[in-house]
Parts: C-alpha cells; structure tokens; sequence
C-alpha cells in the first residue's frame, strides 16, 4: 500500500481477509493506536517537565489549575 492509498482501499481490501485475519488486524491496529498514544502522552510529559524546569510552568494547587482550565473553557473561540 502507497502512499497513495484512500481509506476506502483499505477497508475493501481488509473485507476480503478471512474473518480470523480481519479480528487479527482489529487487534494489532487497536494496540498500535494504545502504544503511539502513550508514546504522545509520554512525548507531552517530558516537554512539561522540561518546561516547568526552565521556568516556563509555575506551580499551582489543584484549585487553581481548575479555575483556570474553566476560564480557558468559557473563553469564547476566535
């Protein structure tokens, strides 16, 4: 598969797997979708504890960082 290939060619070409082969490739892409998930959240972790070590993140209590999460979702978008 290129490139190229359209998310219709994919799911065609997996509709002619054998039932077993297609539960087989619904496991193999779900665990791929945990693992590079974790790899972002990890990826996300160490860039803000890289940033609070630099300074760019201050410490807040949990208070806070609520308050402000609401205020960030009340916000309307631009």
């Amino acid at each position: 598969m290129g490139s190229t290939t359209t998310l219709d060619q994919v799911l065609e070409t997996a509709s002619q797997l054998p039932q077993e082969q297609q539960e087989m490739l619904i496991e193999i892409l779900r665990r791929r979708h945990i693992e590079n998930r974790r790899a972002e959240i990890a990826a996300d972790i160490r860039q803000a504890r890289a940033d609070f070590k630099a300074g760019l993140l201050k410490p807040q209590s949990a208070d806070e960082a609520i308050a402000e999460l609401r205020q960030f979702l009340n916000e309307p978008e631009e």
